[in-house]
Order: structure tokens, then sequence, then C-alpha cells
């Protein structure tokens, strides 16, 4: 897959029933953090309410809505300086966009990414800190892959991967 072929989405997983659903968001929500959380806020769920978002092959950013409880992680803080969601992310954690040097530090290792936020956003549902930090930082995985290993091990594998094939045909 090239650049021109990535695509961004966005996906609402939600729990009704006491089965997982997920949705498709509109693209514009992949460049907008306060518009998507927003639109997780809407959705009724048993649990809480889980964002996942792609951007290009670049990075991704899970969020978790819980009543008035938001919490949001962000796979590459790099991405800060090219994507506006990225950069939303960072000043709602209150994380500084790193500066050009920081940056150039940053990159100067390819096989490095620093994620930001929170890592334990999973754990409840069987997702721990290490897990996600391992699968965030694996630099040959694009972030739909990762982010359809997440649904895996969240238990909503199959939702998931219907809202994806919507994307992606």
């Amino acid at each position: 897959m090239t650049d021109e072929d990535a695509l961004d989405f966005a996906i609402v997983v939600y729990r009704e029933d006491e089965c997982w659903d997920a949705e498709l968001l509109p693209v514009a929500l992949t460049s907008d953090l306060h518009g998507l959380i927003h639109a997780l806020k809407q959705q009724p769920s048993e649990s809480g309410t889980i964002g996942l978002v792609a951007v290009a092959d670049e990075f991704f950013v899970a969020l978790r809505v819980l009543r008035d409880r938001v919490d949001v992680f962000l796979s590459d803080i790099a991405a800060s300086w090219d994507y506006p969601l990225a950069q939303q992310v960072l000043e709602y954690l209150d994380v500084p966009v790193p500066d050009e040097d920081e940056l150039d530090e940053i990159l100067q290792d390819e096989d490095t990414v620093l994620p930001a936020g929170d890592l334990s956003i999973f754990v409840d549902l069987g997702l721990d800190e290490m897990e996600l930090g391992i699968l965030s930082g694996d630099i040959d995985l694009h972030p739909e892959d990762v982010l359809s290993s997440i649904a895996a091990r969240l238990g909503f594998s199959e939702p998931f991967e219907r809202a994806i094939d919507s994307v992606f045909g």
C-alpha cells in the first residue's frame, strides 16, 4: 500500500445487549479530536465507547469514553508536526509538541516510536500497558493492522473488521 492508497478512518466501538458492535464515523473526524470525542459521547453503550482512528500509514489514536471520563492514547508523538489530530491529542493531554531539535532526536532512530497518553486505556478489557506499548511501537505494522490486533485482543474483531471492510472494500 502506498501513501496515496492509505485511507484515514475512524471507528466507534460499543457494547449493546452484551455484544460488541462497530460503526464507521465520518472521515472528517480523523482530524478533529473534539468532534471525535463528541461523536463517541453520543453513542450509548453499556460499558463506555471506544474510538479507533488510523491516519495514513503514520499513526493511530485510541479513545475511551465512559460518562465524563475520556482516556486518549496516541501511538507516535512525532506525527504532531504533520497531522492536526496528533497535535490536538498532545494539546488535550497537556504534552508539549516537540520542537525541531526534539523531533530530530526522536526521528534519529527510525526504529523508535514514542507514544503519549494512557497506556492503561484497555487494561480492564484485557490489554495491558506493555502489550499496547509493544503493538504501537512495531514500525513494521500499519496503523490499521495494529488496531485490528487491538480489536482481536479486546474481543471485538468481527465487528471491527466489518467496519474496516466498508473502508477498504
